[in-house]
This record gives C-alpha cells, sequence and structure tokens, in this order.
C-alpha cells in the first residue's frame, strides 16, 4: 500500500521537494529562540552588553520573518500538491469506476461509492500533505534539541529522552483502538450518504405517498449509528491524547524537579537551568507534533485503504487477443446459456435462441422469468456461467467490448438522462454527430416540434434524470440518441409499458421508424406490441418453453395463448 501511495508524489516531485527543504529550515529556525536566550542570561546581560542584545534580537527577528515567509511557502505549496494528490486520485477512481462491471453496482451503493470518492480522499490529501511535512519537522527538531540540551547538561538531557519509550508504546497501544474507531467512523459516513442519495431522489415518491416520517425514521437509523461511530471515534481519540499530554507534562515535572536538584547540587548554572526549562520544548513540541500525526496517519491509510478497495475492484477485460468488431450484420445466437448473478441462483438456464439479421425478435413472458438478463448479455454487461453467445457467428466473449456495444442501441422503460440541454442528451448517442444530424435524430423520434417549442429549443436544460419532461418525452429523448448512434442492433427492454395509450402509439411509431433495417430484439409485456414480430419465444424460469410466430404460438395453444386470452379476455 505505501509503494502505491508514494506513486502518487511522482508527478510532484519538485514542490515536494521544496517543501521538505522548507520544512527542515523552519526546524533549524527554532534552535535560535533558546541559544539566543542562554547566550543573553550566561553573558550578554550580566555583562551589561546592550548593544549585542538589540543585535540578536533584531537578528532574531529577522529570523522568525523568514519563517513566516516559509510557513506560508508550506501551508499553501504544500496543500496545493496534497489537492492535486486527491485530484488524481479521484480521476484514477472515476475512470475505474467507469470500467467496473454491472456486478459491482448491483452490490454497491451510489452514495457510498461518493463517500469515498469525496470524504476519504480527503483525509488522504491531508495526509499527503502534512505527513512527510511533520515526519521531517519532528524528526529533525527532536534530533536538533538532543544535540542541543546535551550541551546545557548531558544527564539532564538523557533524563528527559528516557520518558519517551513510555510516550511510544502508550502511543503504540491506543493507535490500534483508535484506527479500528476511524474505520467504523468512515462506514457510518458512508451508510448517510447512501441513505441521503436514496430518500434525495425518491423524494417525489416520498411526497405522493405522504412518507416523510418513515424516510425521517429511515435516515436516523444510520444518522444514529454515525453519532454511535463517531462517540466510539472521538473516546479513543480522547484516550489516546489525554494519555500522550499527560506524559508530555511529566516531561516538564521531570526537568524542573531534577534541574532543580542540578542546580541546587551545583552541577548547572543559573543561566543554563533557565534556558534548559525554555528549551525543552524543543523536545516536546516535535513530539505533541508525532502524536497529532498518528492521528492524522490513522484517518488518511484508512480513506486510502478504502480507496484502495475500489481501484482494487476487478474492472470488465476483454480476453486476451480480444478482435475489433466492425458494423455487424446483426445475426445473434445463443446457444445453451446459463447464467447467475450470484453464482447460486441460475437465471437462465440453458437457453438457445437465433436472431436472423433484421429480423424483429419478442420476449415475453412473466416478470423475473429472464427477459432482461437475456438483453444485459448480449451488450456482454455480465458474465456467462456456461454457454455461447455469437454475433455474426463470432463468440461476442473474444470480441472487444467497446466495439461490441457501438454496434448495439438500447430503448429501456427506465430512461436515464443526463442534467445537461436536450442538445447534450441527444448527442450522447455520438458526440461528433453535427447539429444537422442531432435535429434530424430528432424529428425522427417525433420530439423536434416540442423542442423547437420551448423558449430555449434544444439549449433547455432538462435537470436531474431529465425531471422537467413528460415520460414519454424522455423516451422520445432515448430514442432520438439511439437514432443518432444508428446502430445495427436494437434491444428495446419494455420501452413503452409506463406510458398511457395515446403516447404509447406516438412512441411506436418512433420505435417502428427506428426498427427499419435493424436487427431488433423486443421484450415487452404488452402483447399487442409485438405481434408482427417475426419471432417470438416465451421465457419463464430462465427457460424457453415455446417458440414460433404469433399465428404458430396461438395454434399452438400453450403458455402464449394463455398469455395472450389473459391480456384480451374483455
Amino acid at each position: 500500500m505505501l509503494k502505491r501511495f508514494l506513486a502518487y508524489y511522482k508527478p510532484h516531485k519538485r514542490i515536494f521537494f521544496f517543501d521538505m527543504l522548507a520544512s527542515l529550515l523552519v526546524s533549524v529556525v527554532g534552535i535560535f529562540y533558546p541559544i539566543v536566550t542562554r547566550t543573553m542570561l550566561n553573558d550578554l546581560i550580566p555583562n551589561r552588553n546592550y548593544r549585542m542584545v538589540v543585535i540578536f534580537g533584531l537578528t532574531l527577528l529577522g529570523l522568525y520573518l523568514l519563517r513566516m515567509l516559509l510557513n506560508f511557502f508550506i501551508q499553501y505549496y504544500g496543500h496545493v500538491m496534497g489537492v492535486r494528490m486527491q485530484a488524481q486520485m479521484r480521476s484514477d477512481m472515476f475512470d475505474h469506476l467507469e470500467k467496473l462491471p454491472f456486478s459491482y453496482y448491483d452490490d454497491n451503493e451510489t452514495g457510498k461509492i461518493m463517500s469515498r470518492m469525496t470524504n476519504d480522499l480527503m483525509e488522504v490529501s491531508e495526509l499527503a500533505h502534512h505527513g512527510p511535512e511533520n515526519l521531517i519537522i519532528s524528526t529533525v527538531s527532536i534530533i536538533i534539541s538532543f544535540v542541543y540540551l546535551s550541551t546545557i547538561n548531558l544527564w539532564l538531557t538523557l533524563l528527559i529522552f528516557a520518558c519517551a519509550p513510555l510516550l511510544l508504546i502508550v502511543s503504540l497501544t491506543l493507535r490500534r483502538r483508535m484506527r479500528r474507531a476511524f474505520q467504523e467512523s468512515r462506514k457510518a459516513v458512508a451508510e448517510i450518504n447512501a441513505s441521503l442519495e436514496s430518500s434525495i431522489s425518491g423524494i417525489r415518491v416520498t411526497k405522493a405517498f405522504t412518507n416523510a416520517l418513515k424516510e425521517h425514521e429511515k435516515f436516523e437509523v444510520g444518522n444514529g449509528k454515525f453519532v454511535s461511530a463517531r462517540r466510539a471515534a472521538y473516546k479513543a481519540m480522547g484516550q489516546f491524547h489525554s494519555t500522550t499530554s499527560f506524559i508530555t507534562d511529566v516531561f516538564n515535572v521531570v526537568v524542573l524537579i531534577a534541574g532543580g536538584f542540578f542546580l541546587y547540587n551545583g552541577h548547572i548554572a543559573f543561566g543554563d537551568y533557565s534556558a534548559f526549562i525554555v528549551s525543552v520544548g524543543l523536545f516536546i513540541t516535535p513530539v505533541m507534533t508525532l502524536i497529532n500525526f498518528i492521528e492524522q496517519y490513522e484517518s488518511g491509510v484508512t480513506g486510502f485503504s478504502r480507496f484502495l478497495e475500489i481501484m482494487d475492484a476487478v474492472p470488465e477485460q476483454d480476453a486476451d487477443g480480444a478482435v475489433e468488431l466492425g458494423r455487424a450484420k446483426g445475426e445473434i445466437e445463443l446457444r445453451n446459456v446459463h447464467c447467475s448473478y450470484d453464482g447460486k441462483r441460475e437465471i437462465l438456464n440453458d437457453v438457445s435462441l437465433t436472431v436472423s439479421a433484421g429480423q424483429t425478435y419478442a420476449l415475453v413472458g412473466p416478470s423475473g422469468g429472464g427477459k432482461t438478463t437475456i438483453c444485459h448479455l448480449i451488450p456482454h454487461f455480465y458474465e456467462l456461467t456456461s454457454g455461447q453467445i455469437l454475433l455474426d457467428g463470432q463468440d461476442i466473449a473474444t470480441v472487444n467490448r467497446e466495439s461490441l456495444r457501438r454496434n448495439i442501441g438500447i430503448v429501456q422503460q427506465d430512461v436515464y438522462l443526463f442534467n445537461a440541454t436536450i442538445r447534450d442528451n441527444i448527442l450522447y448517442g455520438r458526440l461528433d454527430a453535427t447539429e444537422e444530424e442531432v435535429i434530424e435524430a430528432a424529428k425522427r423520434a417525433n420530439i423536434h416540434e416540442y423542442v423547437m417549442s420551448l423558449e430555449k429549443g434544444y439549449d433547455t436544460e432538462i435537470g436531474e434524470r431529465g425531471v422537467r419532461l413528460s415520460g414519454g418525452q424522455k423516451q422520445r429523448l432515448s430514442i432520438a440518441r439511439v437514432f443518432l448512434k444508428n446502430p445495427p442492433i436494437l434491444i428495446l427492454d419494455e420501452a413503452t409499458s409506463a406510458l398511457d395509450n395515446a403516447t404509447e402509439i406516438l412512441i411506436q411509431d418512433a420505435l417502428d421508424e427506428l426498427c427499419k433495417g435493424r436487427t431488433t430484439i423486443v421484450v415487452a409485456h404488452r402483447l399487442s406490441t409485438i405481434q408482427n414480430a417475426d419471432e417470438i419465444a416465451v421465457i419463464d424460469n430462465g427457460r424457453v418453453i415455446e417458440c414460433g410466430s404469433h399465428a404458430d404460438l396461438l395454434e399452438k395453444n400453450g403458455a402464449y395463448a394463455a398469455l395472450h386470452r389473459s391480456q384480451f379476455r374483455a
């Protein structure tokens, strides 16, 4: 993990070098105050050398001005470096998330992923900046303080430093407890984000069913876990800080008592004793910095480990030697396909289908039978347990996924539109399309006239998930997107089932236009929409139980005929 963390410093070597140099100089400047204090008490003041007192004072002031500039450099450029590293990690995480399979998002909530990308990486950024800086300043300061204090009185110095192992033992003991507490705290924050994301996304449903109290109760469950987790974290932090602070306070008591005995027995001069009391802060301050660093280290390491959990999630990977697929003809074959999402329950069981190029092939049957799973397997969104899916005779497992998906257009019941303009959402079908091509796609999807009736036309912002559009308008916009993509294969997964009859007729006209000249797989509950399909397969409990044309299946008087009678019995 350390090697992977250090790799993010590589692009910022120059800033890092000067930041560490400035930190080193800050440590060195800190030693001058006790040196000046000792010189004044032992020499300049007793000898009434006021001119040198002023010179020493002004020199010290100049050094403090230098330290001010160095501290500004450390705070500004050090934080800039940390933010840049954070941005790079966030960029790497985003790129990796884009490569993860559908199955990852089935098991991980959006809010929790967002928490790792924001809160956790913020802590990592702070560690990236302050970690090396605090280590250098503290280590150098401790070494300098030891050397300097030894020149005043070696035995008193050794006595003070003898207390350091006790501080180290206590810190290491309490550190483990604090790390566990911070991990639980991060999980609680992620749960709150997930709950909040879910509640805000579903706010319209909440209002429609007047269930605000229920959502509040659900939120308070996560909020309560957060309070408990933070309480445990603060308790561990409090134990850590109070105990270590007590030990550092003991240092002052030891200096006071032991130094008093040394002064009483004539082993140390009064000026040296005074300087030693002033100078012991040179040791205590960096020790306290290191103690505080442990807390920051725990928080940063916890955040980075959660970052690595996502980065180590296995992305979609093309097979070795995967070939680039050109424009497909559109012949699709499923051979003895088995599929299970969790490795336990089979969603598809020995499914075999053949869809000829340019054919319209319908999948019908009860909900949960496996129709949508078939639609997800053809673009290779999920892996097969066994069997093959062939496109133009070639196993899609041997095809580059991106080139495969360029050949497939999907229109679903649950349309997802981005919080952008109408133009941007249509352009998502093909980013390099011209304005004329966008307009032509909108016309073919029967949405152009509506767009032109808007004040800003194609520059109209449609809101989150297209909230400012009706269901039919959103569906037509998604169809325009597929028109622009112009794929040879089309998958319509319940594309009109959520619409009213009048809107469905309008959408169906656009879909009929879209299907021309393409291999089309249609999933539908309304049998009226697929009666003209070239072939229909009835899928139930993960199996193909019937297959044939509408007329053939009615004549068989089997499962399809039963479905037909139930829908048209009126």
